[in-house]
């Protein structure tokens, strides 16, 4: 990166300022999410993967279960926060203007504004961009990376700091696979070159193909924590 007037090495420390400052307040909101027994995920993609069509359709099939509820980010427009609230679950639209991404201020006050949802899940729906969020933690348990069969398979390659920064990746779309010249083994080779840990998972926010997986891969994971935070 490159400013006129600083130096590289002013830019850089600017940087480490800014990320250290975030990473103190995503602490803050780790241990206000563990205090309520809360199980928060980041979801990230790149714009039109389908991230707010999976929260709906989650939505509708968990909410009797536990409670659920979602920060969304988006430069402008509440248009997806009025979709998650159309499912009965509460959200937060935060607007972030020019800002590519979501930060763990941005959350804290966000979750500060939702109804309590003790024991409960917390999605944290990203900005869409697959640069800017790979870097900053929010005091997420896991960030969950949205890939559509409609993207090319190297973009785990092209974005490898999103790959490697997440512990799960939803390959979404896959219904329109016949249709589309799109190689599901290569992408997913891509993806584990970039990060061998990461697990991956084929849906379909549309036939609900998949779902139960994700699901359980939600159940899981919720419960590692919990016993994680008991011991």
């Amino acid at each position: 990166m490159h400013v006129p007037g600083l130096s590289q090495q002013r830019i850089v420390q600017i940087e480490r300022d800014i990320l250290g400052k975030n990473d103190e307040l995503a602490q803050v909101n780790r241990a206000r999410f563990a205090a309520a027994r809360v199980f928060a995920l980041n979801l990230v993609s790149s714009p039109g993967a389908g991230k707010t069509a999976l929260l709906v359709k989650t939505i509708s099939d968990l909410k009797g279960i536990r409670p659920i509820a979602v920060i969304e980010g988006d430069q402008q427009t509440s248009n997806d926060a009025e979709r998650i609230r159309a499912t009965g679950a509460p959200a937060i639209q935060v607007n972030t203007g020019k800002g590519c991404h979501l930060d763990a201020s941005m959350v804290g006050d966000a979750f500060a504004r939702l109804p309590a949802i003790d024991g409960g899940l917390l999605f944290i729906e990203n900005v869409g961009n697959l640069v800017c969020p790979a870097a900053f933690d929010l005091g997420e348990a896991h960030k969950v990376v949205v890939f559509s069969t409609t993207e090319g398979e190297d973009k785990p390659l092209k974005y490898p700091d999103m790959f490697a920064a997440s512990s799960l990746m939803l390959i979404n779309k896959i219904d329109l696979v016949p249709n589309l010249d799109f190689d599901l083994a290569r992408t997913v080779e891509y993806a584990r070159r970039v990060n061998p840990k990461i697990e991956v998972l084929t849906v379909s926010a549309k036939t609900g193909e998949g779902m139960k997986a994700f699901y359980a891969w939600i159940a899981k994971r919720a419960a590692s924590l919990a016993a994680d935070a008991a011991e």
